[in-house]
Formats: C-alpha cells, structure tokens, sequence
C-alpha cells in the first residue's frame, strides 16, 4: 500500500469531510488517520490515507483538484515502531507571546521529537487573563525525559505540566 499525506484548507460549508471520504472511497483508499479543525471561518486538516499503488496516482490527482481547496499531497513510506518512549503532557499556562517557541525548544534541546501539538486559547476562570493549553505528543529517549520534564516546568512559574507515559 502506499501512504498520502493530504493536507487542506478551504472555506468552511457543510459536507467538507463528505466530498474528501467519498472521493477516498471511490479510488479504494482507506482514511487512516486525520486532524481538521474549523478556525476563524476556515476548514483545514491533514489526511493519512492508505491506497494500493495502482490508484495512488488517480486518487492524488483527483484530490488536487478539488474546486475550492487549496491541497498538498506527499507520498511517503510508513514509518517503523520508534525506539523511544511517547509521552503525552498536558500543559497549561498564562498566555503570553512565545510560548509555543519556548516549549518546542525545550524539547528540541532535551531530546524529544515533537509529534503531536493541539492547543487552545482559554478565558481564566475567576481572573479574566488568558490561558494557553496544550496537549503534546512527543517521543523521547527514556533517558532523556527527567531533564526534559525539568525543563518545561521551569519555563516559567506559571506553566503546568501533566505527565502521561
């Protein structure tokens, strides 16, 4: 099988997920994996779709062009089993200018590999300031995660940090 990564950005309506699946569905590919989220009036995400080389291309091409969608298409091979761990933080601070930059670097700088970053902009509750959340994915050596973990929890006084192993 081979592997496409699709990503997308188009103008919010109903039935966007609909035409992608069906048109998935006609070539024979199978949606593996997504992320799409609706922001500021647009719809955008990132499709894994697994699709037997003989449609591969037909598919690939009919995705790219979808009136009104503006699209990236990779092949890529799959990936093998990492040899680290994968951990999932929850993280939760004051909203502040940087801050994404400041977390991805203490990864990068300890160790980890960046996998996944869902984050939201949230009203305090009780204070009224806003709040930075996010949920992270990232894979790192088991050696490597007590420094990691240290280093996040001392980027500032008020970032919190949840550990799932």
């Amino acid at each position: 099988m081979n592997q496409l990564i699709v990503s997308f950005i188009t103008a919010d309506r109903p039935g966007i997920v609909e035409v992608l699946s069906d048109l998935i569905t006609q070539h024979k590919g199978n949606w593996q994996k997504s992320s799409l989220h609706q922001m500021s009036g647009v719809f955008a995400g990132v499709v894994e779709i697994a699709v037997s080389p003989e449609n591969s291309q037909l598919l690939a091409d009919k995705l790219a062009t979808l009136a009104g969608f503006k699209i990236q298409i990779e092949q890529v091979s799959p990936e093998q089993e990492p040899s680290q761990s994968q951990l999932v933080l929850e993280l939760t601070a004051n909203d502040r200018v940087g801050i994404v930059q400041e977390i991805s670097s203490a990864i990068h700088h300890h160790g980890g590999n960046l996998l996944k970053l869902v984050s939201t902009q949230e009203s305090a509750p009780h204070a009224g300031h806003e709040l930075f959340k996010a949920k992270v994915t990232i894979a790192v050596s088991p050696q490597d995660i007590d420094a990691m973990i240290v280093a996040l929890e001392n980027l500032a006084d008020d970032l919190m940090v949840d550990i799932s192993r």
